[in-house]
């Protein structure tokens, strides 16, 4: 059979060699966000950020993103309003003031405290495919490949953006995530080692921070 024949049968998929156009949130550090396809951070997807500590600056890198996100208004329905910003076990009680400062609107703010990983992930995933949350932070002690591929579906599904926190120890395992970071201090400061990219390429980005 010819190419032309095979190509006419209508069972037959045709791959498009055009990458995905869709855009990027805007990360708020322009170096980023030319190392990122479409510009910024992937939008209804999991981006994974591991650290071996808390505190080097991996809020602060999310920070532009969540404020704009949080004043954005979103059509739910018949009534337009921010949508909500769930953080799901912290290990730490969020500063206010910090956060307020960055431009994060508080009042469209969650906090949940689950019992186990198990509530963790089922919270998170009620969260992300709600369609109400336009970002969703979790802290998960352990985080396995099938987790990970419910939390992309359910990003998916409710238009939303999860970001999970991971130890380094996470960087051999796989996962579904559409972004991974990793984050380490330096005498400089915080470089963050774009790990995977959907769409692009690793990457080290010196003193981001």
């Amino acid at each position: 059979m010819s190419l032309e024949k095979l190509l006419e049968n209508p069972r037959v998929w045709r791959g498009s060699c055009q990458a995905s156009t869709r855009a990027g949130l805007a990360s708020g550090y322009p170096k980023l966000d030319r190392c990122l396809p479409g510009g910024g951070w992937p939008q209804q997807a999991l981006t994974e950020i591991l650290t071996d500590q808390y505190g080097i600056g991996e809020l602060r890198l999310l920070m532009p993103a969540l404020a704009e996100l949080s004043t954005e208004e979103t059509h739910y329905g018949e009534q337009t309003e921010p949508g909500w910003i769930a953080w799901i076990a912290p290990p730490f009680q969020p500063y206010a003031p910090a956060l307020q400062q960055s431009g994060i609107d508080l009042s469209r703010m969650l906090i949940v405290r689950p019992k186990d990983d198990s509530d963790l992930l089922w919270s998170a995933e009620q969260a992300l495919s709600s369609g109400t949350c336009v970002a969703v932070l979790l802290w998960p002690d352990k985080l396995d490949d099938q987790g990970s591929r419910r939390l992309q579906l359910a990003a998916e599904k409710g238009h939303s953006w999860a970001i999970a926190f991971r130890p380094l120890t996470a960087r051999q395992q796989p996962s579904a995530a559409a972004l991974r970071l990793e984050l380490q201090s330096t005498g400089q400061g915080t470089r963050v080692h774009i790990l995977k990219s959907r769409g692009g390429r690793p990457a080290v980005l010196d003193s981001l921070l």
